[in-house]
């Protein structure tokens, strides 16, 4: 086994494609396949099923999966140590956030980052920010840039960049009768009017948690994954949604939209850094963790 087929095993336990996996890897799909089945052979245990449409992890795949990451981190660092023979880092670093995220607070970051460290190669993926803290703590990226949940999941770090309000939104104007665009006064009107709310995560958390104080059933039209979908469905009368201001300023729906003056607010998104606190001790994230004090 070397290091070359265990990062070609990580891309395609990532991708669950041999044709992404090997354009990823500069290598041809036939050449994936041999050494992935030399893997297996010197394993003596399958690490995926594949037929001619679909590529899955096996149970065993699974487990070698974490064995691989912490098996490449460490190479990397190790690499890093011995061939280092100057004050100036490098390596490569993952990253994981929103499309909004990338622009908001990720550009700024990662320019300062380059300037103070052209060594450093970037490794920058976007999704969904419900996903941030799971790519973070299953050892996909080293970095996510996510809302903080109310309960920090162990052994994790996190660092305040910013706070965003959590907001109401509706339609500028109104397109069906049971979608308004004013603020609803009373439980009864809440729960009459077709919400569209994220799937999961802290704003879903919340918002659950504001009607339940209220005494309110909500009514759910559309529960969606990325709060840009959310912008989009509300934009088109569809019904009444929740959103972090930052992903509203960012859209290009915003002047469709009207926020609701809703008291009391939900709370508001803390915004920052996820990295796992061993992950720290590698230089590379340490540097741009740090990043972070030194931009004031």
């Amino acid at each position: 086994m070397n290091i070359k087929t265990l990062k070609q095993f990580l891309a395609l336990a990532e991708t669950l494609n041999f044709g992404r996996a090997s354009d990823e890897c500069h290598i041809s799909i036939s050449a994936m396949s041999r050494n992935i089945r030399h893997l297996e052979d010197e394993l003596g245990v399958a690490l995926f099923n594949r037929d001619n449409r679909t590529v899955a992890l096996t149970q065993e795949g699974q487990k070698f999966l974490k064995y691989a990451r912490d098996t490449s981190r460490q190479w990397n660092l190790i690499r890093h140590e011995l061939t280092d023979n100057s004050d100036q880092l490098s390596g490569e670093i993952s990253l994981y956030g929103s499309v909004t995220a990338s622009y908001s607070f990720l550009y700024e970051l990662l320019r300062r980052f380059r300037i103070a460290y052209p060594a450093i190669e970037i490794k920058l993926r976007t999704g969904d920010p419900e996903h941030a803290i799971a790519h973070v703590l299953d050892g996909k990226e080293d970095i996510s840039l996510a809302a903080r949940p109310t309960n920090l999941p162990r052994g994790l770090a996190f660092k305040p960049i910013a706070i965003s309000p959590l907001l109401f939104i509706a339609p500028l104007e109104q397109q069906v009768p049971n979608v308004p665009t004013n603020t609803p006064t009373t439980p009864e009107e809440w729960a009459n009017i077709p919400m569209i709310l994220s799937e999961s995560g802290v704003s879903r958390t919340r918002v659950d948690e504001w009607f339940r104080q209220h005494d309110i059933a909500p009514r759910i039209y559309a529960q969606v994954t990325g709060n840009e979908a959310i912008v989009s469905m509300v934009s088109l009368g569809f019904g009444i949604g929740v959103v972090p201001k930052i992903v509203l300023d960012n859209s290009p729906l915003v002047d469709r939209i009207k926020v609701l003056d809703v008291q009391p607010e939900l709370e508001p998104y803390d915004i920052g850094l996820f990295a796992l606190k061993k992950s720290l001790k590698n230089p590379l994230v340490e540097a741009f963790w740090n990043l972070m004090e030194e931009g004031g």
